[in-house]
């Protein structure tokens, strides 16, 4: 996918700061909205962080293996 080591560093980095931001932005809707309203939201953001680790991450992590974060082993 990305051959650069440069780039799929920066991509990682920018993935990982995305997908912090995204788990954040669940618990702010799940302490300030309706449940079903939450549970949808919940849904939607799982679906967007699975395509980026599963479209975008896992591919640069195939190439480049010493980017990938210790958690996700």
């Amino acid at each position: 996918m990305i051959s650069s080591p440069e780039v799929a560093e920066r991509v990682n980095a920018l993935m990982l700061e995305i997908g912090a931001k995204l788990n954040a932005s669940i618990a702010d809707v799940g302490s300030s909205c309706p449940e079903e309203e939450f549970a949808n939201y919940r849904h939607v953001v799982g679906k967007i962080m699975g395509a980026m680790l599963l479209e975008i991450m896992n591919p640069i992590y195939a190439a480049h293996p010493g980017l990938k974060p210790s958690q996700l082993e």
